[in-house]
């Protein structure tokens, strides 16, 4: 039934909604961090490696990046792998999400030169499992020479680049994202145009991309498929992202809006994905009234052929969620021209100014359960993991109370809808490592457990107190008994028995006073 999870949470007081919840997620949860490639490699020329769309972009006056910042050099991790794993290591994580550069292993886009990756050694060496995207929009500049996403060309471009990866790197990676974000890549490249490739065509030019992209995804999908699954035995999917929409009121046009903002941000890419192989009925039906109402002869969305539909439907094979923030949602009716993906929505949205304010989204923990609930009932009892969650700090202290916050509370939710509501969550991945390049945000937003010192010229790293923070979160989740058995596996010829199996919320609980003297409050049980 529609907008069923808008109902289970609808009459729960706020009270309730913030209640702190005790206990453990499953003992083998994927407890990760998350980065990509142009926003902490640098080296953006060294041995060979290809300009991508993003590197051309940064070295354009005008680029609107603060600071005309760049990313040639960002964290340097490309000649800092060494101090990247000891971070890793440090922090317990059991994997590490990370995107590679196409245009550093085929500099022009095409199979013909190729760049090898140190990094998953190094990984599996640690017991880290590699998470690795193979696209996070940094298109190699030769590609976007020839039209980018907008050419089908690049479905096989894309295909032979991340069979190559499969090839070369799927004996130790089992766990692919073929995309990062396609909403944001779709919309912010080819619709408000801020991002590369600068397209500003907002009622068409998302559709167009997102088109593509599915196409590119199922591909790929198939390709290990059929050519590597039976003997590497990994995962695939590709990572979408969404904030929560929650309705202004429980008047059904409100309600049904606050559906449709998820459908047009997540079940765009999810609906054809996880379900039937086409768009959500939502996009469908708006964009394509919409269209007839501006006397077109199509609708702007483009439509898939029932063979494409069979090919598309059921390409991932566990659901990936970006997610930071939620909005309030209302009905409207928006003027019909100029067409935009925004306008084609229907819809007013905004945060509650309650909320606590970051440096990009207002903090509302509250909706990932809604969210992940959301997505429980959309596309049934699929394997969820959240492969990114942080926040953005202008100008943390090492001691970041904030962020500590954030993430103790966001944890918190997932926790509720893993133990409470039987959604399948299997893995959470902060984001991020390190502070790097926040896309237009350049140097001035810091998402980092670890501090970097962007003026030395070897990007020093030093751990904020979050970063001590997470690997609490992380050691108390697992039973003890796993943690020692290497090391006292008998004392004077007897077995040793461990009975006490701590909980993630004793860390927590600890952190109550870092709450209240910090910008969030919450209620606590």
């Amino acid at each position: 039934p529609l907008n069923w999870e808008h109902g289970k949470f609808s009459n729960q007081p706020k009270f309730e909604r913030d209640l702190f919840y005790h206990g453990t997620f499953r003992d083998d949860f994927l407890w990760g961090v998350s980065s990509s490639a142009y926003q902490i490699e640098g080296a953006w020329n060294a041995d060979g490696k290809g300009p991508s769309i993003w590197d051309n972009f940064t070295h354009t006056p005008g680029s609107n990046v603060k600071d005309n910042a760049t990313g040639d050099v960002a964290c340097d991790s490309y000649n800092h792998l060494d101090a990247d794993l000891n971070m890793l290591q440090a922090l317990k994580v059991k994997a590490y999400r990370f995107s590679i550069s196409w245009s550093r292993i085929f500099p022009t886009g095409r199979n013909t030169s190729v760049n090898t990756h140190g990094l998953i050694n190094g990984l599996v060496e640690n017991n880290i499992s590699p998470m690795v995207t193979l696209f996070h929009w940094d298109l190699p500049q030769a590609l976007q020479d020839i039209g980018g996403w907008e050419n089908p060309s690049l479905i096989d471009l894309f295909n032979s680049y991340a069979d190559f990866c499969f090839q070369t790197f799927g004996d130790r990676v089992k766990f692919w994202m073929t995309f990062n974000e396609p909403t944001y890549q779709a919309w912010l490249g080819y619709g408000s145009g801020e991002f590369p490739p600068n397209v500003n065509d907002p009622g068409w030019g998302p559709y167009r991309i997102g088109h593509t992209i599915i196409k590119a995804h199922a591909r790929v999908y198939h390709t290990y498929d059929e050519k590597y699954r039976q003997e590497q035995k990994g995962v695939i999917s590709l990572s979408l992202n969404s904030h929560w929409a929650e309705p202004q009121s429980l008047v059904p046009r409100d309600v049904e809006a606050a559906d449709r903002m998820l459908q047009f941000s997540l079940g765009w890419f999810a609906h054809p994905i996880f379900r039937n192989g086409d768009y959500p009925d939502a996009m469908k039906w708006k964009v394509g009234n919409r269209s007839e109402l501006q006397h077109l002869a199509t609708s702007r969305l483009p439509s898939f052929t029932e063979e494409e539909k069979r090919y598309i439907a059921a390409t991932a094979d566990v659901f990936c969620l970006n997610t930071y923030s939620s909005r309030i949602v209302q009905h409207t009716t928006p003027r019909l021209n100029p067409p935009s993906y925004t306008s084609d929505q229907e819809l007013l949205e905004w945060e509650d100014t309650s909320w606590p304010a970051t440096a990009m989204n207002r903090a509302a923990a509250w909706g990932t359960r809604r969210l992940l609930n959301w997505i429980k009932e959309e596309y049934g009892d699929i394997p969820v993991y959240i492969t990114e969650n942080g926040v953005g700090l202008t100008d943390p202290e090492l001691e970041d109370t904030d962020r500590i916050f954030y993430h103790k509370t966001y944890i918190n939710e997932a926790l509720k809808a893993y133990r409470l509501d039987g959604v399948n969550l299997r893995g959470y991945a902060a984001w991020s490592l390190m502070d790097n390049f926040e896309w237009l945000n350049g140097y001035t937003v810091k998402f980092g457990l670890y501090h970097v010192d962007f003026n030395d010229v070897n990007r020093s790293r030093t751990a904020r107190a979050s970063a001590r923070y997470y690997t609490e979160v992380i050691t108390d989740n697992v039973p003890q008994g796993l943690h020692l058995e290497c090391s006292y596996r008998r004392i004077s010829g007897e077995e040793l028995t461990i009975y006490n199996k701590p909980t993630t919320c004793q860390a927590l609980s600890g952190l109550q006073r870092a709450g209240r003297s910090s910008g969030f409050s919450q209620t606590c049980g």
